[in-house]
């Protein structure tokens, strides 16, 4: 046999499977750096507190310096809620976490916009998704049940168990 054919199969063959890997490689699709992998709203029976909590699971490896961009619908209206989180590239995970809210309603859905944001602030991809509450804000005490990191009895609910205090005032949730 000619010297030329063997050269042809193994190039032939290094080019099938150069195309065989290429093929196997996870791009994300649509060029998306990130989806949505977990969105709850958590109440902190113990702190008296909700936030809102979204985790992003990324389809690409993550570059340096990219930031995430999350504006949570504020449940007691006004101005939506945004909080700016870096991208740790090594992490397998983002996760955004809103600031404490009030006025929480139990199945309604509250919109999210996550944007991502290069090192240079160019923007990368969006998520656009709602959160509905399996609660209502009412299950929170009034106040913490403990004031430190000791945790520490709130002497504000001595004579409370439940968390509840007659007469405190309520957040106003006409706006929400």
């Amino acid at each position: 046999m000619p010297r030329g054919f063997f050269r042809s199969i193994l190039i032939g063959a290094a080019l099938t499977a150069a195309v065989a890997l290429g093929a196997c490689r996870d791009t994300g699709g649509d060029g998306k750096l990130f989806e949505v992998s977990g969105k709850v709203v958590v109440f902190n029976y113990r702190l008296a507190r909700a936030t809102y909590v979204v985790t992003l699971r990324p389809l690409q490896p993550m570059g340096e310096g990219q930031v995430a961009v999350a504006s949570f619908q504020n449940p007691a209206g006004g101005p939506p809620l945004v909080v700016e989180q870096k991208v740790w590239p090594k992490l397998d995970k983002v996760s955004l976490e809103s600031p404490a809210l009030t006025c929480i309603v139990k199945d309604k859905p509250y919109a999210i916009s996550i944007s991502i944001r290069g090192p240079d602030g160019t923007f990368l991809q969006k998520i656009d998704t709602t959160l509905i509450s399996t609660e209502d804000q009412s299950i929170l005490p009034d106040r913490p049940l403990v004031v430190d990191q000791l945790y520490t009895a709130n002497p504000d609910l001595a004579g409370h168990p439940d968390g509840k205090l007659p007469g405190e005032p309520k957040p106003d949730c006409s706006k929400g």
